[in-house]
């Protein structure tokens, strides 16, 4: 009992504050790791607006943060933001931190705040779970700051289809992502796995999804390829048909070595 109350008033001393959605345990809902216990971090803002966004409260840093007070349940306390770093430690660790494979670092766009991701990672990491950035896959220099804590950056290729920078309409011209992302992987190679999820819509074209797997292509073994088809939502209300991504899978699969059909099963099944 006393190392335990040792370990919560050493988190508290971690300098710093977040801006916080939520903390909360789950299981991963995509990509490789899916269904293994994760504990996610979510923090506040984004400088995206992707069209099937589910999460758009997370767009803006929010006033209250949200945390489950007990592991699995579903039931939350809320605190006023900014959220002391030390306090979401002792977050976690309230919902049982060592029993879970992974804990997430996610958003928003996490890498808005690097200071406190860089925190988080080194507080959290080496007391068990390992430590995941869902990131969009944009903020190099963020990243550069903290992927020596990061053991598997996860990281959106997003399509110019269907994504948006913050400011910008659907009346504006499409932005290619393709340079920026290629300059983002090659930093975040440094970490022991990386995995590029790219979520497909009807709105996807083939030239975008080429030129995607091309820069791909450069690396001598290129990362896994996650083709996550979209969760209508948002102003995308149907998700491509079968037919489509399975000939989409073959396409790129013919011009990388590592291709995997994904959906984002927590939706399925109904947890957060």
């Amino acid at each position: 009992m006393q190392a335990a109350a040792n370990v919560g008033e050493a988190a508290r001393a971690i300098p710093g504050s977040a801006n916080v959605v939520e903390v909360f345990s789950s299981v991963q809902g995509e990509g490789p790791h899916v269904g293994e216990t994760t504990l996610f971090v979510r923090l506040g803002g984004c400088d995206l607006r992707c069209a099937w966004c589910d999460s758009p409260q997370t767009w803006r840093p929010g006033e209250i943060a949200r945390f489950e007070t007990e592991r699995g349940t579903g039931r939350f306390r809320e605190a006023r933001n900014p959220v002391a770093l030390g306090e979401l430690v002792a977050a976690a660790e309230a919902l049982d931190l060592a029993a879970h494979r992974f804990v997430s670092l996610t958003g928003g766009e996490p890498l808005l705040q690097p200071d406190a991701v860089g925190a988080l990672a080194g507080a959290l990491g080496g007391r068990g779970p390992r430590i995941h950035l869902e990131t969009h896959g944009l903020a190099t220099a963020a990243l550069a700051q903290v992927v020596e804590r990061i053991d598997v950056v996860s990281m959106d290729w997003k399509l110019g289809s269907d994504v948006r920078r913050e400011g910008r309409s659907t009346r504006d011209p499409e932005e290619t992502f393709h340079a920026a992302h290629a300059e983002f992987l090659a930093v975040a190679r440094r970490a022991p796995e990386v995995v590029v999820k790219v979520v497909v819509t009807p709105a996807s074209r083939d030239e975008e999804l080429d030129a995607m797997a091309a820069r791909l292509a450069e690396h001598r073994e290129p990362p896994l390829l996650v083709v996550q088809p979209v969760t209508p939502c948002g102003t995308v209300r149907e998700a491509p048909p079968a037919e489509r991504l399975l000939a989409l899978v073959a396409r790129l699969s013919a011009q990388l070595p590592r291709v995997r059909l994904i959906p984002q099963t927590h939706k399925q099944i109904g947890v957060l």
